[in-house]
């Protein structure tokens, strides 16, 4: 699912005010990392995560591998942090409307 670039700013701007929810450490991206995420995403469609000087992998790289094993779209990469969107199966959640 590809984002449009109208899209992209109406998540760029939601996504500003966040607080990263998932941490990319030494560990890099690991199955944890990815059942985290995945959880998170379920329950918010959009989150902020962050990526610490101890990992091996620039922001952009865990982003890209955190993505396609999230099946999500990378909204944003701005230093050590990046966000990624994919929208829910949950009924019980209020679903972000894109543009």
């Amino acid at each position: 699912m590809a984002l449009t670039g109208k899209q992209v700013r109406q998540l760029r701007s939601l996504a500003h005010h966040l607080n990263p929810v998932i941490i990319v450490g030494k560990g890099d991206v690991n199955d944890g990392t990815v059942e985290q995420a995945n959880e998170a995403l379920e329950a918010h469609e959009l989150v902020k995560c962050s990526v610490l000087d101890t990992s091996s992998l620039e922001a952009r790289e865990a982003a890209q591998e955190l993505a396609e094993r999230c099946q999500a779209e990378v909204v944003q990469v701005i230093g050590r942090k990046f966000s990624l969107y994919r929208l829910s199966q949950r009924k019980d959640i209020e679903h972000i409307k894109l543009v």
